[in-house]
């Protein structure tokens, strides 16, 4: 499935109004923010239909799993968006990971927990509101809302110490950056190792450079631990990879209308998260060229000056470069 879609379910009490654009949306918040109502009337109208007395808008079937035959019910489901509520033990499980995996259908995952199990991006955490635009209607509005934005504040960052997320093209590109100007950068070996490498360093200022496409299971801790040391920062582009293809370095006219609009072409069935899409997508158009690209080892053409500076272009308000080589 690709593409972003509009959902609308509402009753005479209340509506909820919001769009899901990839595989993986999670949903989170406390108590009485409506988030099982939400999918309860999403469950009541798929048993009683026009009866029940809701009106659910989708141009996809919206459907609800549930229970200990969820393994079953999730093989009647084809091109459909999944809602599932919290208290269902599943969705942290391997063996949901590798079966949502083989589907073409969006899931929407009410949960308070982490799930490391699955890629979900950073941008797709959300909560739910009500919408103070239609805060005096008898009905009320409900929206959804990121719980974490992009931001990387206002003042530019000049980091002492870089943390990657892994060890491939990446790492090697930006240890590369980061020696060439007398900073230390390391690799986490995988993205839940990134936290443990934060709680040894104290005082530097400190950049982690992870990819938002498959990080939404760390933010919550990772932020936190930002909020009390207010040296450490997050930067969460898409993926390297998206980063290369942001640089205009391609001259690929249809990579910009691509990266514009990342939905309409990343299909649930054949990419389990946006990162592996953007690696493809960098190979494939890369492919017996001189920028011709892998990820377990990044080509040199990469750290030219010329094409360096390209993709550090890409990135805001962080400075490599020492003042002397300015």
């Amino acid at each position: 499935m690709v593409g972003a879609y509009w959902v609308i379910v509402q009753n005479k009490k209340i509506k909820f109004d919001f769009e899901i654009r990839r595989n993986i949306t999670i949903l989170r918040g406390d108590s009485a923010t409506g988030k099982t109502t939400l999918v309860e009337m999403i469950q009541e109208y798929a048993e009683l239909g026009p009866d029940s007395g809701i009106v659910l808008q989708c141009e996809k079937n919206c459907a609800v799993l549930s229970g200990r035959q969820w393994e079953k019910q999730l093989s009647a489901l084809s091109q459909s968006i999944v809602f599932i509520d919290e208290g269902n033990a599943f969705p942290a499980s391997k063996e949901f990971a590798a079966a949502i995996q083989k589907t073409d259908n969006y899931y929407v995952i009410v949960t308070r927990e982490s799930l490391e199990t699955l890629p979900y991006s950073v941008t797709e955490i959300y909560g739910i509101r009500t919408s103070k635009h239609f805060g005096d209607l008898k009905q009320t509005y409900n929206e959804f809302f990121q719980i974490y934005g992009k931001s990387m504040g206002t003042n530019t960052l000049k980091p002492t110490q870089v943390i990657t997320e892994d060890s491939n093209s990446g790492y090697q590109f930006f240890q590369k950056v980061c020696t060439d100007n007398g900073i230390n950068c390391k690799s986490a070996s995988g993205k839940s190792n990134i936290f443990k490498l934060l709680l040894d360093e104290t005082k530097q200022e400190v950049l982690v450079i992870a990819d938002g496409a498959a990080f939404g299971s760390q933010m919550e801790r990772i932020m936190g631990l930002t909020v009390v040391q207010q040296n450490f920062h997050v930067y969460l582009p898409e993926s390297f990879e998206w980063l290369i293809l942001r640089s205009g370095l391609l001259e690929d006219s249809e990579i910009s209308k691509i990266l514009e609009s990342p939905e309409k072409y990343v299909d649930s069935l054949h990419y389990f998260s946006w990162e592996r899409f953007f690696t493809d997508l960098l190979m494939q158009r890369t492919s017996n060229s001189y920028l011709s690209y892998t990820k377990s080892k990044l080509n040199p053409v990469y750290l030219q000056e010329q094409e360096k500076t390209a993709i550090l272009s890409v990135i805001p308000k962080i400075q490599f470069k020492n003042e002397k080589d300015r």
